[in-house]
């Protein structure tokens, strides 16, 4: 649970700091079926894509430093 708990507050962060793909993907369903508006879609559909990867990324790079950091915490005594 800790590890999901970390999780969503990685993935909250990049949603803020990527919040065009979110944007995009509102006005899209939002709109009335244009073609003009098509690339919002897509490319809100890729951005939103990357920031849960870079979250997920994220979050195991986090939790195997916590790792790291306990390992040694333990030899060390």
């Amino acid at each position: 649970m800790q590890t999901f708990r970390l999780y969503l507050k990685i993935q909250a962060m990049c949603l803020v700091f990527g919040i065009v793909g979110p944007i995009f993907l509102a006005v899209y369903f939002a709109t009335q079926p244009d073609p003009t508006v098509r690339w919002m879609y897509y490319w809100g559909l890729v951005i939103t894509a990357i920031d849960v990867l870079i979250a997920l990324g994220l979050t195991d790079q986090t939790l195997r430093a916590r790792q790291v950091a306990g390992d040694e915490r333990s030899t060390s005594s």
